[in-house]
Formats: C-alpha cells, sequence, structure tokens
C-alpha cells in the first residue's frame, strides 16, 4: 500500500519490514529511511521527475519484496564525501544474495585495513535495500550493526535466500 505524504519529494510506503520512506529530488532519489521517518538530510522537491523517481522506486521495491526484482535501476541523487560515494558504489556491486565482510570490501575499494571507515560509510548509506549495506556482515560470519536493527537485516538476508517462511516484520 503506498501513501503520500503532505511534503514533495517523499513518498510513505508499506514494506514486510514496515513502513518506509522514500526521498528524491529530481536528479534521483536521495533516500530511502526506514521505519517510515523523515531523513533529515535528505533533499527532496517536489518536481514531475522526483515523483517519477519515488514511483519507479515503490514499485521496483514491491517487486523485490515479491522475489521477482534482485537490482534496482533507479537513478540515485546521493550527497556524500568521496569516500561514502566509493564506498556505496562498492556495495551496489555485491551480489544479490551474497555478503563480505567490512575487510572484503576496504580491499575491494583498494583500502585494505581500512574496514572501521568502511563501516562508518556503511552507517551513513542514505538509500537502504537499494544501497545494500545489509549484505556486509563481521568478519567471522556474524550479523553485525545495521541501522534498521538485526531482525531487518536478518530478513532482507533471508529473502535473498530464497527462504519464503520469513514472518512480516510489521
Amino acid at each position: 500500500m503506498r501513501k503520500t505524504t503532505n511534503e514533495p519529494g517523499t513518498l510513505l510506503v508499506e514494506s514486510p519490514v514496515g513502513p518506509l520512506m522514500l526521498h528524491a529530488a529530481a536528479d534521483g532519489v536521495t533516500g530511502l529511511s526506514l521505519d517510515g521517518a523523515r531523513m533529515a538530510r535528505a533533499r527532496v522537491d517536489g518536481t514531475r521527475d522526483a515523483a517519477a523517481h519515488l514511483d519507479a522506486l515503490a514499485s521496483q521495491l514491491d517487486a523485490y519484496f515479491d522475489g521477482s526484482r534482485t537490482e534496482f535501476d533507479v537513478p540515485l541523487a546521493l550527497d556524500g564525501s568521496s569516500f561514502q560515494r566509493e564506498v556505496w558504489h562498492a556495495l551496489r556491486a555485491i551480489p544479490y544474495g551474497e555478503t563480505v565482510s567490512y575487510g572484503e570490501l576496504a580491499t575491494r575499494i583498494g583500502r585494505p585495513g581500512a574496514q572501521r571507515a568502511v563501516g562508518l560509510a556503511n552507517g551513513q548509506n542514505p538509500v537502504a535495500i537499494v544501497v545494500p549495506c545489509h549484505r556486509v556482515i563481521g568478519a567471522d560470519g556474524s550479523l553485525t550493526g545495521y541501522g534498521g536493527g538485526l531482525e531487518r537485516k536478518r530478513y532482507l538476508l533471508g529473502l535473498e535466500a530464497g527462504r519464503t517462511e520469513l514472518p512480516l516484520l510489521v
């Protein structure tokens, strides 16, 4: 079920992991926040392009949650440092259903030993799910911090692993 908000450039949608607040501007999606909370830093505007990005993302999220979509192709307009954007780009290269450690992600971007910095950039990811920060785990294979909570992370990884017995988290 989709809901609109009173603020242009935002759209509230329901999902199996709870309400998601989508944010967009004319140049692309700027945020996806869990729990339906407005992101303070997300740029938004009321342009027709922003509305089209929101509609496209909502449709792609529906397909992701029903198991028929494994990648997102909405335009993203992410504000962050060059290092953060580098990490977020690397996150998008992690294939659906796979996980990597923070150290492995640091190595992939050519910065071995920078796993803590990678973890911080991961935690600042403004577009959860689409930029799949949930696919990053601890070096020992354990689930580690996730801004949306470990239950959501467990759910998303289970969804991508094809587990059909997942409970709704809403």
